[in-house]
């Protein structure tokens, strides 16, 4: 087992505030930062308990995150427009989803972007409402706009031309390309409403936590990958006893069930996030073999740590990397995948965009 960063030890309970040397919070703001935590540890700490120049750092954070959750607001109030014209509600996801619905996930939180879902057959629809208030394509490249419209589980970035709010389009959650890609008329017919309000809707909590790891666990670049695990754990924490079981089962019936296990052990090992020993149980039912799991051990274990060089060890390159390339196996076969990443390479290159 390696040992964990400052960072770790007191998301997971191990070192409190109060016990910390003035080197030690140095460390720990520069750990924030590389994480995008600061703002929830602003939330989380009392702010007596913090020397004056680390307070500084982390209520910079913590009005940056949410000045982001009032200009979503905004947003959301364009996009009910948007709904409307539609004649569907639109869902957020992930980050967007935990603000708007007030989750406790989102304090402290930073997001860049707005991610919705809609049916497929409605995207080019979606799309065309979208533009008509402001949001255009912001990938020109003809090669790029293809592969993500033929195999993709989203449309190309779209990006507000005043307001520079940047939207993710989606039909599903994984491309696809994917084996695992689930049944999306699941998610969307489970969704709840934001507030009282039929044209914003949210995932179902089950539905939400299944995809904050399936986002985290399928993804080839984890330098905020203790933010998402962060995430998990205030769902998991913040809702009824019996959530955990929910989301296996939800799990299991959408085909994700690896994702989970994979989320429950890590943040058990990790964060300490308290999991039934029946809820463990039934997860590990997903399990791979024991070689299998001692090496996403020795891959999760360091890359899900934060980009900053005193979280890491000589392994935490090859882990990273080792990632990146096992999620494109998990995104696509390899007779797409082999082509895609070969043109790329060559256009890259090259130094040039095929339009």
């Amino acid at each position: 087992m390696i040992e964990f960063p400052l960072i770790v030890k007191v998301l997971n309970g191990e070192m409190s505030a109060p016990e910390l040397t003035l080197k030690q919070w140095e460390l720990l703001i520069r750990q924030a930062q590389a994480s995008m935590l600061g703002g929830v540890l602003c939330y989380r700490f009392d702010p007596d308990s913090i020397p004056s120049r680390a307070l500084r750092h982390l209520q910079s954070a913590r009005v940056h995150s949410d000045k982001q959750v009032n200009d979503l607001l905004w947003e959301i109030h364009h996009l009910k427009k948007v709904a409307a014209e539609l004649g569907l509600p639109l869902i957020l996801l992930k980050g967007a989803a935990y603000a708007a619905s007030a989750c406790p996930a989102a304090r402290g939180r930073f997001f860049s972007d707005i991610d919705l879902l809609v049916p497929k057959p409605v995207i080019a629809e979606a799309e065309k409402k979208l533009m008509a208030h402001g949001w255009v394509s912001s990938l020109h490249n003809t090669y790029d706009q293809y592969y993500y419209r033929k195999w993709m589980h989203e449309i190309p970035p779209l990006r507000h031309v005043f307001r520079g709010s940047v939207i993710d389009l989606h039909h599903n959650i994984l491309p696809l390309t994917s084996k695992a890609c689930p049944n999306a008329s699941l998610l969307i017919e489970a969704a709840v409403n934001v507030g009282d309000n039929p044209q914003i809707r949210v995932l179902q909590m089950p539905d939400m936590v299944v995809h904050s790891a399936v986002h985290l666990f399928y993804d080839g670049e984890l330098d905020h990958g203790l933010r998402d695990l962060v995430d998990l754990d205030s769902l998991l924490r913040n809702s009824s006893e019996d959530i955990a079981m929910l989301v296996v089962e939800r799990a299991f019936e959408l085909g994700l069930q690896r994702s989970i296990f994979y989320a429950f052990r890590y943040l058990n090992i990790i964060l300490q996030t308290p999991i039934s020993a029946e809820v463990q149980q039934r997860s590990q039912q997903a399990a791979p073999g024991r070689f299998g799991l001692q090496m996403m051990d020795f891959l999760f274990l360091r890359a899900l740590m934060p980009a900053h060089p005193s979280c890491g060890d000589q392994w935490t390159g090859l882990a990273r990397w080792l990632l990146y390339v096992r999620s494109h196996w998990l995104k696509m076969p390899w007779y797409l995948l082999f082509p895609h990443l070969s043109r790329k390479a060559w256009f890259r290159l090259m130094g040039k965009e095929k339009h």
